[in-house]
């Protein structure tokens, strides 16, 4: 929920870590009172790493399951889950004349649809999800039956209870 971001956002300010995201175009797909939302997104982070400093870009897509419900006799729509789908990233040095020398092993260990971000993110402490859908594979496709279960009426779309997100 809300207040787990507020608090990952402060620890990371705290570190000195700087992050942006950036939102693009919207498809969704309606059905009664569900939708599934996918926004194009790209998260932009700098920090230092391995003694440089760094970008990282990484471009995907939010994946949202949204439900209109009835809240204070007002039907709104309300996100009900959100999950990024991480497609690609990338590391940039700032310093055109600075040498960045990653270590190939921890960076091999992280998948590629956000290789670059969880290697900063490793490095300054975070700890890292390694299952996150990315462009392709099992389990984007997964994501992808989930939310046509969700379109479905299903109630089952989920792994676990759905988590109230407002807008």
């Amino acid at each position: 929920p809300g207040h787990k971001f507020v608090d990952i956002s402060r620890t990371s300010f705290e570190k000195g870590v700087s992050i942006l995201h950036f939102l693009g175009g919207i498809s969704i797909e309606l059905s009664g009172k569900r939708a599934i939302a996918q926004t194009k997104m790209t998260i932009s982070q700098r920090a230092i790493v391995d003694g440089a400093l760094v970008d990282v870009l990484c471009t995907g897509r939010f994946y949202d399951f949204f439900e209109q419900r009835t809240i204070n006799g007002k039907d709104e729509w309300r996100i009900v889950r959100r999950q990024p789908i991480y497609e690609k990233d990338r590391m940039d040095l700032l310093d055109p004349g600075a040498k960045l020398d990653l270590d190939k092993d921890l960076l091999g260990q992280f998948p590629k649809g956000y290789q670059h971000l969880a290697y900063l993110q490793a490095r300054l402490g975070f700890k890292i999800k390694r299952d996150m859908p990315e462009l392709t594979g099992p389990i984007v496709q997964a994501l992808y039956q989930r939310g046509q279960k969700w379109l479905d009426g299903d109630a089952s779309a989920f792994d676990e209870p759905p988590v109230e997100v407002g807008l």
